[in-house]
């Protein structure tokens, strides 16, 4: 059992009555904090969470019957808000094109800015013992955005959903070996982006 010093401990006051969603999120904010500290779910545990946040992990059992509910309901959160970036990205892009290299420019980004849930979200070993059924959400998005840039005839007719995979295992191979050998010379990824588009995808060289 943890032990809870009262350094450790943050005194907070009870929600009032039809607040308990708010703490649920702040459960889920504190969460991601940790995970990307940590980079790995094993080491979280649901009292050091509510700890952080002050309250009795009581509290968070009524959100969440076990870690591996909270840590999935972490990676929902994280992933949604990422498919918005993602999306926000293609939007404002001029062409097809310049939307698929975006929206992958932004994982990139996103991987290197938070290295430990990427870890959590690609590495752990949830992956193997959990439905992460939401990740399908931005892959289903990544074969819509090659299909579009095939559709404006801005890369050669194919099967986007094959095409799509192999772009996305490049991509995830350089991200993580960033992640994971960040000393390294890397090139900037934007240029190996740029090269992928153009040998897997077929886009025309920017």
């Amino acid at each position: 059992m943890d032990a809870e010093s009262p350094s450790e401990r943050r005194p907070r006051g009870r929600n009032p009555r039809g607040q308990g969603e708010r703490l649920r999120e702040e459960v889920i904010a504190e969460t991601l904090r940790q995970l990307d500290e940590l980079g790995d779910d094993q080491p979280l545990s649901l009292r050091a969470v509510a700890r952080a946040i002050g309250v009795a992990a009581t509290s968070v059992y009524l959100h969440f019957p076990d870690r591996d509910a909270l840590v999935l309901a972490a990676l929902e959160r994280c992933h949604q808000d990422l498919a918005l970036a993602v999306r926000q990205a293609e939007e404002r892009a001029d062409d097809p094109a310049a939307g698929l290299r975006a929206r992958t420019l932004v994982l990139g980004a996103w991987a290197h800015e938070h290295p430990g849930l990427y870890k959590v979200l690609h590495e752990s070993t949830l992956n193997r013992r959990a439905d992460l059924h939401f990740k399908e959400v931005l892959a289903r998005s990544t074969e819509a955005a090659v299909r579009r840039c095939m559709e404006a005839g801005l890369a050669p007719e194919d099967d986007p959903a094959a095409v799509a995979l192999d772009l996305r295992a490049a991509v995830h191979g350089a991200v993580s070996m960033r992640v994971n050998e960040p000393d390294r010379g890397w090139p900037p990824l934007a240029e190996q982006v740029d090269r992928f588009l153009v040998r897997l995808v077929g886009v025309r060289p920017r």
